[in-house]
């Protein structure tokens, strides 16, 4: 077995290992510390987050800087203030035995003068996002002409957020004699045209199959409806009562609605999205890390660059459009050799999607049964013993003990847990049994004599494909699943049609609905007849279907 001391690192770092508690190396530890000491090479190192790659590039980066020279001699780009903050830190615990180490974080949201006092003092080591580096190399407060090492970390993240461009032109500020060492969990086409443009016969390692996830992760989905959701999430919590994880939406609404949901059920969560300020967001993650919030709730977005440790659920509120965003959204837990749960909320026209992440991913997925409502309620009634039980005495009640006894003296004590039994939970809702949905397929051909046809200003722009507006549809009227079908989402509006029984009750019940504060309209189209797509729409089709593979 490989020990640190075997992979070549000096006294100093082995001294912070053994103060930090590592025992063994990780596996990408173990490929790739020994070949970056060893040879001045450019590097590859496909690996998922959590694997533990910041300590595979930064112990050897450490041990290569020349702490006599305060010229910037090392370069880190990360996706995101949280994870340019996190490697910061996390390099300057490991070089606590070393001195006239300088490492500097640059990131957006900050004040670009503190920071570039603190560059010109002279930093060693520059941890960056893409932005706001390249505003200061732009500025002349950063000189990267003269690094040796550059680090491109979380790559597939970055190219995904839109920085591909900005990578590119930082690259181009550096000298082509430099060592580049490129970590990522996937390798897209961006991430190769990046390597084959900046890198010279670089090394690669890969750490498990690409694109798979992790094996200490347990994979598993629940087919509910829409207007299920926020039931099924509240029964998962109920039954793992030491839940610390992520809940992945879609939207900034959905997570703002969600966490004030659960916040308001007694549960400890915050949403993480794009409309909070900086501050806001360091606010959020701080008390994350700290286990003060039990559930971080995130759109994929804001949560980009995260790395938390011993989260032990993600739960996907709902999917992904690409299998790419699932693999990064659960390879957030069963990290560190720990088990993790991914879950997935489907609709049962969704469990498609899930047949393609088992074949990409080379996992297997399976279907769970909401339990019964008596299941749940015997785990709930478990934790309130529990949290009885573990309760710490309050001495300054004391005084008030007699009275209490005095009170309940004529209550034998079976009647009285009974008692407190009732008032805990009397007012706890049935709806946290979840039923299972089920759905027909959408756009087969119909005779349409005794069907209307409908227009409704609903459409993707709220965040609806044809699965999720019938589901939405199917739930409002409260009609059968057959009585709705040739569903057609747009871009600002949609179509469906319906059996001409429920018609007069379509016009009525959207009065006075409102959605995302504007009026919803449905009209009855003035043609009923067999629908079917155009060739312009089977393309659009075809294209939404792609997205998923």
């Amino acid at each position: 077995m490989a020990t640190f001391k075997s992979l070549g690192l000096n006294s100093q770092l082995l001294h912070s290992i053994e103060k930090l508690g590592f025992e063994t190396p990780t596996e990408v530890q173990v490929k790739v510390i020994p070949l970056l000491l060893d040879s001045s090479t450019d590097l590859i190192a496909l690996a998922q987050t959590g694997t533990g790659k910041t300590a595979a590039f930064g112990f050897p980066l450490l041990q290569l800087i020349n702490t006599k020279s305060k010229n910037t001699q090392g370069l880190i780009l990360s996706p995101t203030r949280e994870l340019c903050l996190q490697i910061t830190n996390d390099l300057s615990v490991y070089a606590q035995n070393q001195k006239n180490i300088n490492i500097v974080a640059i990131y957006g949201g900050a004040n670009i003068s503190e920071q570039a006092k603190k560059i010109k003092r002279g930093s060693q080591i520059i941890v960056a996002t893409p932005g706001r580096l390249k505003d200061m190399i732009k500025r002349k407060f950063v000189n990267i002409s003269n690094i040796k090492y550059c680090v491109l970390d979380e790559a597939d993240e970055m190219l995904n957020m839109g920085f591909y461009e900005d990578i590119k032109d930082i690259l181009k500020s550096t000298p082509r004699e430099k060592n580049s060492w490129l970590f990522s969990a996937t390798m897209p086409s961006e991430v190769g045209f990046i390597a084959k443009k900046f890198m010279s016969s670089p090394k690669e390692v890969t750490i498990g199959k690409i694109n798979t996830s992790s094996k200490n992760i347990v994979h598993q989905y629940y087919v509910v409806s829409r207007n299920e959701r926020y039931s099924a999430l509240r029964t998962v919590i109920s039954l793992n009562k030491d839940i610390f994880g992520c809940v992945f939406c879609r939207t900034k609404i959905d997570t703002q609605k969600v966490s004030e949901k659960l916040i308001n059920d007694g549960y400890k969560a915050a949403a993480i999205h794009g409309d909070l300020s900086q501050n806001q967001r360091d606010a959020v993650m701080q008390s994350f890390r700290k286990k003060k919030i039990q559930l971080l709730i995130a759109t994929d977005v804001a949560a980009r660059g995260i790395d938390v440790d011993d989260i032990t659920h993600i739960i996907n509120y709902r999917l992904p459009d690409e299998i790419e965003t699932y693999t990064h959204r659960s390879g957030r837990t069963g990290r560190a050799g720990k088990q993790g749960i991914s879950i997935i909320f489907a609709t049962k026209s969704e469990e498609k999607k899930i047949r393609l992440i088992e074949k990409k991913l080379n996992i297997n997925v399976p279907r769970q049964e909401m339990p019964s409502y008596e299941v749940i309620l015997n785990s709930k009634i478990d934790t309130w013993i529990d949290e009885i039980i573990k309760t710490s005495i309050n001495s300054n009640l004391k005084r008030y003990l007699p009275g209490v006894i005095k009170s309940f003296k004529n209550i034998d004590k079976e009647l009285l847990i009974e008692l407190m039994l009732s008032k805990e939970f009397k007012k706890y809702d049935l709806d946290l049994h979840v039923k299972n949905s089920d759905d027909q397929a959408n756009n087969k051909k119909i005779n349409t004599n005794n069907n209307d046809r409908f227009f409704i200003n609903i459409g993707a722009r709220d965040q609806y494909d044809w699965h999720t507006l019938k589901d939405f549809l199917l739930s409002y009227l409260k009609i059968e699943k057959n009585d709705i079908f040739q569903v057609e989402v747009m871009k600002n509006f949609s179509f469906f049609s319906i059996k001409k029984i429920h018609t007069a009750l379509v016009l009525k019940s959207f009065e006075n609905l409102l959605m995302n504060n504007r009026k919803v309209s449905v009209e009855l189209t003035k043609k009923s007849k067999s629908f079917s797509f155009t060739s312009s729409q089977k393309k659009k089709k075809n294209i939404k279907k792609r997205r998923f593979k």
